[in-house]
Order: structure tokens, then C-alpha cells, then sequence
């Protein structure tokens, strides 16, 4: 009997060493959460620091800066200002050869809506009182007596001159759907002419053409001239007028073609900053 206590007593503390030892197997972890719980987010912050630096200041010297752009650039000043608005009588002459057909021209009322819809361009040298501006376009009526390489020339009584260094001129045009060249006529710093195209008059109503002035070579002296470092107070070019290249197939008949609204994009810095007190070469 006393065996048979022995041995209960015997199991009785093997089992609750077992308990222990498995409760102090489970137990532990706990302590190897500080393992698990380690964030690995605090150490990856400093690493997205740099990235709003970068946005800042340029990782490599004389790399592009979107925040920077535009404020070292070459300075400019341009502007939209009026050539002429086809008011003054007289002013404009069209001409055509003898053997050709007979050309007439003629101040007419009326403008186009989509002039009026424009802002205002700059009345630098117009000269026009504000009561008779924006009232007359100027026509142009060309009666064919054959076909051929007809030419139409539309002159000024004298050249125009566009203040500044021109970049862009435009002129609102009446084509009558007619597959003819309308060229402009500019004349530049050293009196040369040249013949700029400004596109087909195959449209119908009134109709914007503008053209670009080609900028003039490094050197100076070719190209469409406006400036010379020699003569600083007398940059630009002047508008000499236009001449319609007709197309053979087209020129019989009579054709009608109608101006208003010519103006020109400048850059006017050096003419708006020149030193008040400078002297005029024009005695």
C-alpha cells in the first residue's frame, strides 16, 4: 500500500514538473516580442528626407531647376502694337501691270468680328484720332484681261515702320476663296527688301494670316537685318505692303480682296529702356 502511495506521489510531481516546464516554455514569448515589434518605419524616415532637399536645391551643379526657369533668360519686353488700320485715304496705292488688267482701290466701312473680339493693340505710331479708327478697311479690286503669272502689288506711300525687334506681323484678310499667294514686303535696317509669304487667300470672310520674321544670322550683316550694334536707336523693320501672286488657273474675271487691322509683335526692351538722356543721330 505504501508502494502504491509512493508511486502516485512519484507521478503527481513529474506531472506538475511537466506543467511547469511546458507553461515556462510558452511564457517566454512575450519577451521575444521586442524582437517582433522592432518598426522598421523610424529608420526608413531619414531616408525620405532627402527627397524633398532634392526638389529645393539641384543634386549636381547646373542641372535645370523648374522653379528657376524663365527668371535668367534673355530680357524681353513684347507687345502687340498696331501697324496701320487702313483709315487714311490715299495711303494705300494698288498696282498691277498694263497688260495685265486694271486694278482700282478704295476705302470701304466695315470691320471684321474678329478684330473687334482682339484686345486693343498699342497705338505707337498710328496717329489716327479714336474716333476714325477701326471705321474703313481698304479693298482692292483686280479686273483680269488674261490668264497668267498676274502679280498685284498693294504699296504704301511710304514704308512703315515697326518699332523694336519684330517678331510676328499680321493682317486681316478678305481671300474669296481664290487659290492666290498673299506676300508681305518688309524692308530691313540696311534699306534690302524682302518677301515674306503669308499664305493662300483659298478661304472665304475675313481670315487672320499671320507670318514670322525670320531672326537675323550671328554675324550682323545677312539675313533680315533689324539691328546694328553700331546704331542702337534704330532697330526694326519697315512694311514696305503686300503683292498677290495669282494663281494661272484662277486670274480671269475680277477679283476683290480686302485689308484691315495690321499689327505686329515686338520686343520693345531696348527702345523702353534707353537711357533718357542719350543723344539722337537723326540731324
Amino acid at each position: 500500500m505504501k508502494k502504491a502511495i509512493i508511486v502516485l506521489l512519484a507521478l503527481t510531481a513529474a506531472s506538475g514538473i511537466a506543467f511547469a516546464q511546458a507553461t515556462g516554455a510558452t511564457t517566454p514569448q512575450p519577451a521575444a516580442q521586442p524582437a517582433a515589434t522592432t518598426q522598421p518605419a523610424p529608420a526608413a524616415q531619414p531616408a525620405a528626407a532627402p527627397t524633398g532637399a532634392t526638389t529645393a536645391q539641384p543634386a549636381e551643379v547646373g542641372a535645370p531647376n523648374a522653379a528657376q526657369i524663365g527668371v535668367d533668360t534673355a530680357q524681353q519686353k513684347l507687345k502687340e502694337v498696331s501697324i496701320d488700320q487702313f483709315e487714311a485715304a490715299g495711303f494705300w496705292t494698288a498696282s498691277m501691270s498694263n497688260d495685265e488688267g486694271i486694278v482700282t482701290d478704295r476705302l470701304f466701312e466695315g470691320r471684321p468680328a474678329g478684330s473687334a473680339a482682339e484686345p486693343l493693340a498699342d497705338p505707337r505710331y498710328v496717329g489716327l484720332a479714336p474716333d476714325v479708327v477701326n471705321k474703313y478697311v481698304l479693298g482692292v479690286r483686280t479686273d483680269f484681261y488674261r490668264r497668267g503669272y498676274n502679280e498685284i502689288d498693294i504699296t504704301a506711300t511710304r514704308p512703315i515702320p515697326v518699332e523694336g525687334i519684330a517678331k510676328t506681323v499680321s493682317v486681316w484678310v478678305v481671300g474669296r476663296n481664290y487659290n492666290h499667294t498673299l506676300v508681305l514686303v518688309v524692308q530691313d535696317f540696311f534699306g534690302h527688301d524682302y518677301d515674306l509669304t503669308m499664305g493662300k487667300l483659298n478661304f472665304q470672310g475675313w481670315k487672320k494670316l499671320t507670318v514670322a520674321i525670320p531672326p537675323q544670322s550671328g554675324d550682323g550683316q545677312t539675313g533680315i537685318v533689324q539691328t546694328n550694334f553700331h546704331f542702337n536707336n534704330h532697330a526694326g523693320i519697315k512694311v514696305v505692303g503686300f503683292k498677290i501672286l495669282c494663281d494661272p488657273d484662277e486670274d480671269f474675271g475680277t477679283y476683290y480682296i480686302y485689308f484691315d487691322d495690321m499689327r505686329a509683335v515686338t520686343d520693345l526692351f531696348a527702345e523702353d529702356n534707353r537711357d533718357p538722356d542719350d543723344m539722337q543721330d537723326n540731324w
